[in-house]
């Protein structure tokens, strides 16, 4: 592993060295390793780190790395290839909008909510936006009709893309069929990818992993033309990009200022009111949590540890119990936890002194007067 003569910026105030966060981002968007495997080979290197902290780093650092890389970018041809794969996201479908060249090159991806017309302009809009990309002569599509749509709307918006050929044949996208095959490996050892723009952020990791593994960089030359391994191509990449740049000698903003620079993936912001595809938890702080599931139903609950178990208590339903009033009833039992007390364990004994085993409703009161 090389070592770093200068410390980067956008590494300051991190207790790991450059190498290891490199290292640990590198295999994980490259290789087919889990989270929890890369803690296991860290480990025999001596280095004790969380699999959480490595997700952390992938997060932050994947759109750097991308745009540091995209300084060395070859062209890609003009004659594409486009096709969209599904991808799950917390348990909904999304698609993975990708593009490649008649070489199978990649030119460019984007990850959607949905296979909609407007999706497919918003792929075709930032892949042409992009620095290095020739504008397309041709585009081979397959017979989704939202992406045809898309396409001649565009061209009634611009005048350039009136001179570019759209054909539907099925067997020129085998190319860009095939090339889905090393993003849906990559993808196979995860659990599942649980928001939207950390699979944005993922996927945009694996598709520059993918690309490096294509020679698609000039960095991969190295001197006296030989082709540089994987590990100093990363090197020359990243620190290459690190020193001042032009003759204008800026360096690197740190990672917090990258965000303008770097590609902005949509979101999906949680509302509690509204429909939703599949189940989702919208977080109110302190382990409390809202649980929306897609046929309407909204439910309180407050996550948390007791005798060395994790545990679940119910507050209510949503909008019957406002956020104000879920919130109180939150306190009330984190204080009867901070007493020692096991709030569901009150609860059902509050429920048996009932009598009859009366409604929730009735007794939960009592529960946040005895909390009180």
């Amino acid at each position: 592993m090389a070592r770093r003569t200068a410390r980067d910026p956008i590494y300051s105030g991190r207790r790991f060295s450059a190498d290891t966060i490199e290292t640990c981002v590198r295999w994980y968007i490259t290789y087919r390793l889990s989270y929890r495997d890369l803690v296991a080979m860290m480990a025999e290197q001596g280095i004790v780190v969380s699999h959480t902290t490595i997700m952390r780093w992938v997060l932050r650092y994947v759109p750097e790395y991308e745009r540091r890389w995209s300084r060395f970018a070859r062209s890609p041809g003009s004659s594409w290839r486009m096709d969209e794969t599904a991808v799950a996201v917390r348990g909904g479908r999304h698609y993975l909008y990708r593009a490649v060249d008649r070489r199978g090159k990649s030119v460019a991806s984007l990850l959607c909510n949905d296979r909609t017309m407007e999706a497919a302009q918003a792929f075709f809009r930032m892949a042409v936006n992009q620095e290095g990309v020739p504008w397309p002569e041709k585009i081979n599509v397959d017979g989704n009709s939202a992406t045809h749509r898309g396409l001649r709307l565009l061209a009634a918006e611009d005048l350039r893309w009136r001179g570019v050929e759209v054909r539907a044949r099925r067997y020129l996208n085998n190319v860009v069929e095939q090339d889905h095959r090393a993003i849906k490996q990559r993808c196979a050892p995860m659990l599942g990818l649980k928001s939207f723009r950390s699979a944005a952020t993922t996927l945009a990791g694996i598709e520059l992993a993918h690309r490096i593994r294509k020679q698609q960089y000039s960095v991969h030359s190295g001197p006296n033309g030989r082709t540089r391994s994987l590990e100093h191509s990363w090197t020359a990449a990243l620190v290459g990009s690190a020193v001042p740049q032009g003759a204008g000698g800026e360096q690197c903003p740190p990672m917090h200022q990258i965000s303008a620079a770097g590609p902005e993936w949509p979101r999906e912001r949680p509302r509690i009111d509204g429909k939703v595809r599949y189940p989702r938890k919208i977080s109110f702080g302190g382990n409390l949590y809202l649980l929306v599931r897609p046929q309407g139903g909204r439910y309180w609950h407050y996550h948390y540890r007791y005798a060395g178990k994790r545990k679940s208590l119910s507050l209510g339903t949503y909008p019957d119990v406002p956020v104000a009033r879920a919130q109180a009833r939150h306190r009330a039992a984190r204080r009867l936890l901070a007493g020692g007390i096991d709030p569901s364990l009150r609860r059902r004994e509050l429920r048996l002194m009932d009598g009859d085993g009366g409604a929730v409703a009735a007794v939960l009161p009592g529960l946040w007067r005895q909390a009180g």
